[in-house]
């Protein structure tokens, strides 16, 4: 266990990504260590968006190498990562407005679901279990955001911090190892942003994950991450524990007339 515990769950070595002559992630290295909320942040146009969809294998690097738990994540293909123990939030809500909160979640855990086709056709025994089993951990995941009682409301009728939920739930289906959440309060009040705060360190207990946060807003950042990794024009800049990443003059220059003071409202 000890060893299992110092190996880092994510480690992520010389990343680079090009679009075209654009450098969007320039040799980018750091690691996660098992159990930690690490926190994502940088300038507009800084690479975090684009490190994140090289997790997810939405992008190919240029180069470099990203493994999870020593698997070499850039040997695979796109539906394998969630089959790992890897899903993510994306900054705009995704959801199917038609559906219900109930089904939007449990499209989260189709890879979980094991049942051939046949057998689903003809509601078999083995088809019936997988679908209970599937609809309980919907449920369970609808718990911990505090929505079971809004499971057969139509997403299409829910405001948006509730979407937002809905979305954290259906990461959370598949029991995930490592859970990426791209700006999470991104269209949020201040209040939404407190109970946020709250909401994800439930999640991480609850879950026993880890967890990288991409946002802009820093207090929020600050406030519930172990670690802080920061990226600038697609290069890592610094990286430490809060404080020592409030104080790093590199951070303090790369915000500077970027908004910092909105960033942290």
């Amino acid at each position: 266990m000890s060893d299992e515990r110092a190996t880092p769950l994510l480690a992520v070595s010389d990343v680079t990504l090009r679009f075209g002559g654009v450098l969007a992630l320039d040799s980018v290295s750091f690691e996660i260590q098992r159990g930690q909320i690490v926190g994502l942040i940088g300038p507009n146009g800084a690479g975090k968006t684009s490190f994140f969809n090289c997790v997810s294998r939405l992008y190919q690097p240029s180069s470099g190498s990203i493994t999870f738990d020593g698997l070499e994540l850039m040997r695979l293909k796109r539906h394998h990562v969630i089959r790992l123990g890897i899903a993510r939030t994306f900054q705009n809500v995704a959801l199917f407005p038609r559906m219900t909160v109930l089904d939007n979640v449990l499209v989260g855990d189709h890879a979980n679901i094991a049942s051939d086709t046949f057998a689903s056709a003809l509601r078999l025994g083995r088809a019936r279990t997988a679908e209970r089993a599937a609809h309980e951990r919907a449920l369970v995941a609808l718990d911990v955001v505090g929505l079971r009682s809004q499971a057969s409301a139509y997403c299409a009728m829910l405001p948006f911090p509730v979407q937002k939920r809905v979305e954290l739930a259906r990461a959370l289906v598949s029991h995930p190892r490592l859970l990426l959440l791209d700006e999470p309060a991104g269209g949020l009040t201040h209040t939404d942003l407190r109970d946020l705060s709250e909401l994800i360190r439930r999640i991480h207990d609850a879950f026993d994950l880890t967890v990288l946060l991409v946002e802009h807003h820093m207090n929020l950042v600050m406030s519930i991450s172990d670690h802080v990794v920061v990226l600038s024009f697609g290069r890592k800049i610094a990286e430490g524990s809060p404080d020592e990443v409030r104080a790093n003059p590199a951070v303090i220059e790369a915000y500077l007339g970027a908004g910092t003071a909105g960033a942290a409202a």
